[in-house]
């Protein structure tokens, strides 16, 4: 597809206003630009989307047209603050991943989900090995 097939701003052919990509209005932005800008979606529908090419995703196998969801600025609401039981709901999230499921202790640092233990037990036997 050419960035000109991608192009539909009434919304007749895809039946929402489509853009190719960087050619989206001003006035619209995706959820991680709302976020940017101290906004959330708030409730509204999809405006208008982007779509683009994906050379990723043509080797894989899968479809190569990309998309993302613009939602209009001017009905964007401002991101709830958070409160203190959010803060501490957060900061004992934070904590539990710090432990790791083996060992039973702190490791001081975020447990990487590929070992899903701390790298001391994901070493262990390999040291043993050797």
């Amino acid at each position: 597809m050419t960035a000109s097939r991608l192009y539909d701003p009434t919304g007749e052919k895809y039946g929402i206003p489509t853009y190719p990509w960087r050619m989206a209005p001003e006035e619209y932005a995706t959820r991680r630009q709302l976020r940017t800008r101290g906004l959330r979606p708030g409730g509204q529908d999809v405006a208008a989307r982007v779509l683009w090419h994906s050379r990723r995703y043509w080797r894989k196998g899968k479809s190569p047209i990309r998309v993302a969801y613009l939602y209009r600025i001017d009905l964007a609401k401002t991101v709830r603050p958070m409160t203190p039981a959010k803060w501490a709901a957060l900061a004992k999230a934070n904590t539990a991943r710090q432990i790791c499921p083996e060992c039973r202790t702190d490791a001081g640092y975020r447990i990487p989900v590929s070992l899903g233990m701390c790298v001391s037990c994901a070493d262990a036997p390999q040291l043993a090995a050797s």
